[in-house]
């Protein structure tokens, strides 16, 4: 408002040609920067209304605030100042021309940074993870604690710090283990061949017994899946209502704990590995012996 009145005070003056092309471009000069700090302004709220609606980490809105923005800026700026080149009298096709060479110049010989870069900001927006989250990729698995413009940082289970390039992160298929609401467990029991049909029949009551006994754990199902070579299967699934490894270690152990003491009550063999080999005598003997080894 100060600029537009001081601009239509200094129109109805009758100033010396030189004097009136100076104040032309001291204005104009003026209303772009306070166009483009006006336009800052409109997308740093915009963003920040958007990030702060989204369920996040303040750490990681801070972190994507951090780099996202300046980026922003930069652009806008660079739009600014060819709109004033152009308003200026410039030729500003040559001038976006001898750019858009030099960009391509630049854009071939950091190829690597640039996709990198790419896929930092990919990460910011997308937000596959964040910073805190247990995530897998491929063969490493860790903590993520810092991500970069290039490379984000990860510490292992082991202790030691990865060092991954933003690319691969964004071309690999990634295991976010924080945003698990419950761990899916399925695991199979094998029982020897010579288990009684009725303790066959009690088994998956038994097992959905024990199962529940625990608290915080669904049962899905138990059930006689199959004949094994050696064994007779169940097949036994239920659901840990946590993504807490160390509890879902503690309850699988439990089951496991459980499951021995009942089967050593009624007497229930675990089923192993054995081959059963058939000797037939010469044709004068009548019987056979049966060998059995393990």
């Amino acid at each position: 408002m100060y600029l537009g009145t001081f601009y239509v005070a200094i129109g109805n003056l009758i100033l010396h040609p030189i004097l009136r092309q100076a104040t032309d471009v001291l204005a104009v000069g003026i209303a772009t920067v306070l166009g483009i700090r006006f336009c800052n302004l409109v997308i740093e709220k915009g963003l920040r209304l958007y990030w702060l609606n989204t369920p996040s980490d303040n750490l990681t809105i801070e972190q994507s605030f951090k780099a996202f923005i300046p980026a922003i800026r930069a652009i806008i700026w660079g739009i600014g100042l060819i709109f004033l080149l152009d308003n200026l009298g410039f030729n500003i096709s040559a001038v976006v021309a001898s750019l858009g060479i030099g960009g391509v110049a630049i854009a071939l010989a950091s190829q690597g940074v640039l996709q990198d870069l790419f896929s930092y900001f990919a990460i910011l927006l997308d937000r596959p993870f964040e910073i805190g989250d247990f995530i897998v990729i491929g063969e490493f698995a860790g903590s993520v604690e810092h991500v970069g413009i290039k490379t984000t940082r990860m510490k292992s289970i082991s202790g030691e710090e990865l060092i991954l390039a933003n690319t691969d992160l964004t071309g690999s298929r990634i295991r976010n283990f924080k945003r698990m609401q419950r761990r899916r467990v399925e695991f199979q029991i094998s029982v020897d061949y010579d288990t009684p049909l009725e303790v066959l029949k009690e088994i998956p009551d038994l097992i959905k017994k024990i199962v529940e006994e625990r608290k915080n754990i669904t049962f899905d199902r138990a059930h006689f899946s199959t004949y094994g070579d050696f064994s007779l299967d169940f097949q036994v699934v239920y659901f840990v209502n946590t993504s807490d490894y160390n509890e879902y270690m503690d309850a699988q152990q439990h089951i496991n704990l459980r499951i021995k003491q009942e089967f050593e009550k009624r007497l229930v063999e675990f089923a192993y590995p054995t081959q059963v080999t058939y000797l037939k005598n010469p044709p004068s003997t009548s019987h056979r012996t049966l060998l059995k080894e393990s």
